[in-house]
């Protein structure tokens, strides 16, 4: 059995985070590669990983993606789960967001207090701007230098103690969770490629409150969707605390994570090839 894990040009490799899953898929009898996302791949199943440049060639992407026979997670999944949109979707479906309002050029409804505006389409934390409370022309400004349309949130003021706590899911099931200190501040770096800001990442335990939007963000995907919790090969979510405390969502990834594996125990990328295995016999 044979699966390429998709990447982009910059990162052959990916970023390091997902070294340990070549032995791993290895232990259980699956040869993984690497290939560049773009062309044909010849595999029992291509695997999103680390395909970064995607949101400055959108449509190509999705085209490819649907020209993959066997594509984890699925091109319908990444179709929906690309634009951030989606979370005024899990919104309706009742599960607690960071408020966010979709934006173009002209948008006049600016939150109180300091506020982020965001690609509707990105990946990295690239065109992410922080704007300061009542700074207006700034964020006025930056909505119309960005190439489609962009996210307004109030800025959750607790990340920058706390942090968000990314709940990972292999297979429709609990994995692992790590911690990723606040990234919209001044002292933030790209790594060298400049496809995303650089983090920093700790190992992390869920509270109950945070298993539970957790499995409930991942039901409300998967019905959305109709596609079984199972056959989702990874999810990650995002969640910060709001101004009570209580983890709401910031981000739900689905399409090319970075799933934490080097700030987890071992048995970790063990759990990821046995989803593979799973995936592979569908």
């Amino acid at each position: 059995m044979k699966v390429l894990f998709a990447t982009c040009a910059s990162l052959p490799e990916g970023d390091g985070d997902d070294a340990a899953l070549i032995d791993a898929l290895a232990d259980v009898g699956v040869h993984a590669a690497w290939a560049e996302w773009g062309t044909p791949l010849d595999a029992d199943l291509v695997v999103l990983r680390s395909t970064w440049d995607y949101p400055e060639r959108l449509p190509e992407f999705l085209a490819w993606c649907d020209a993959q026979p066997r594509l984890v997670n699925p091109a319908s999944v990444v179709r929906w789960n690309t634009d951030k949109a989606y979370l005024v979707d899990l919104a309706r479906a009742g599960v607690p967001i960071v408020p966010t309002a979709l934006a173009t050029p002209g948008f006049t409804d600016w939150p109180d207090g300091e506020f982020v505006v965001k690609p509707a389409v990105g990946a990295g934390s690239r065109g992410v701007l922080r704007v300061a409370a009542g700074d207006h022309g700034t964020a006025a400004r930056h909505l119309a230098s960005l190439d489609g349309p962009a996210l307004v949130q109030p800025y959750q003021s607790r990340v920058d103690s706390l942090g968000e706590t990314a709940v990972v899911f292999l297979g429709g099931q609990y994995s692992h969770a790590f911690a990723k200190g606040a990234m919209l501040t001044p002292d933030a770096e790209y790594d060298e490629s400049g496809l995303y800001v650089l983090e920093r990442l700790s190992g992390a335990t869920p509270t109950p409150a945070q298993r539970r939007v957790a499995e409930d963000v991942l039901d409300a995907a998967s019905a959305l969707l109709s596609v079984p919790r199972h056959e989702l090969l990874y999810a990650r979510v995002d969640l910060v605390p709001d101004a009570t405390g209580s983890p709401v969502l910031m981000e739900l990834e689905l399409v090319e994570p970075s799933l934490g594996f080097r700030q987890n125990d071992p048995t970790a990328p063990l759990r990821f090839a046995s989803a593979v295995r799973t995936a592979l016999s569908r």
